[in-house]
């Protein structure tokens, strides 16, 4: 069964290296939602895999391997570099006077990548989006795991003009005192706890006491996929 697996795992590696250089992966946009006013302030940038002969696959089919492997580099340059791309279009359609961004993940390897920050000025450039307009994200946990190194990485990226977004925010081990000392602008909430405050008083709160530090600090919150509005 390991063998299989070995196997199963390699073809794998073999079919995303192609799919980055055959077209055969797509980005879908998913809003993101303003925990306080309930407005769609952003659209966060999502790979979908529309493989061959296993059909649409989502980020968690094949995320992982590409970490893995160190395909996450060029696959999340091409993911970057079509979001960029694409925001020209979505800005020509926004309403005048409407301040939503294009959020774009940051995985683990990418973050730590010694030529991200040359990368990303470089699509910029490219593509001639407006910096302010892109937000690029960070779960908490690689953020805290080098914190120093992290920090610096952080100020690098916020010198390109860029948003700086930490997700996953709730669930890692940092306090929400640690937030004063990263560039963040911001902070996405878990889903499980947003999705959780309907019913339980202990996410309402944490989310409730999460919003008013990081207004107070002057960051957005923001969750992802929000469908109710009770």
């Amino acid at each position: 069964m390991g063998m299989n697996h070995s196997l199963g795992q390699l073809e794998m590696e073999e079919d995303l290296r192609s799919a980055i250089g055959q077209e055969e992966l797509r980005v879908y946009y998913q809003p993101q939602v303003s925990l306080r006013t309930g407005e769609t302030v952003g659209f966060e940038a999502l790979a979908r895999w529309e493989h061959p002969e296993r059909g649409l696959l989502a980020p968690s089919e094949f995320i992982p391997l590409a970490e893995k492997t160190g395909l996450i580099i060029p696959l999340g340059r091409w993911v970057l570099t079509e979001a960029c791309r694409q925001w020209r279009v979505f800005r020509e359609q926004i309403p005048p006077g409407a301040p939503p961004w294009m959020c774009v993940n940051l995985s683990a390897r990418q973050f730590r990548h010694p030529e991200l920050v040359e990368e990303v000025s470089a699509i910029l450039s490219e593509s001639g989006m407006d910096p302010g307009d892109l937000a690029l994200e960070i779960t908490e946990s690689v953020i805290m795991e080098k914190r120093s190194t992290a920090v610096d990485i952080l100020r690098a990226l916020k010198d390109l003009g860029v948003r700086l977004a930490m997700d996953d925010f709730g669930t890692g081990y940092s306090s929400i005192t640690n937030l004063k000392s990263f560039p963040v602008d911001i902070l996405k909430i878990d889903r499980s706890i947003v999705e959780g405050m309907d019913e339980d008083p202990e996410d309402r709160a944490v989310v409730s006491a999460t919003i008013g530090f990081a207004h107070a600090l002057g960051l957005d919150v923001v969750a992802e996929g929000v469908e109710t509005t009770g």
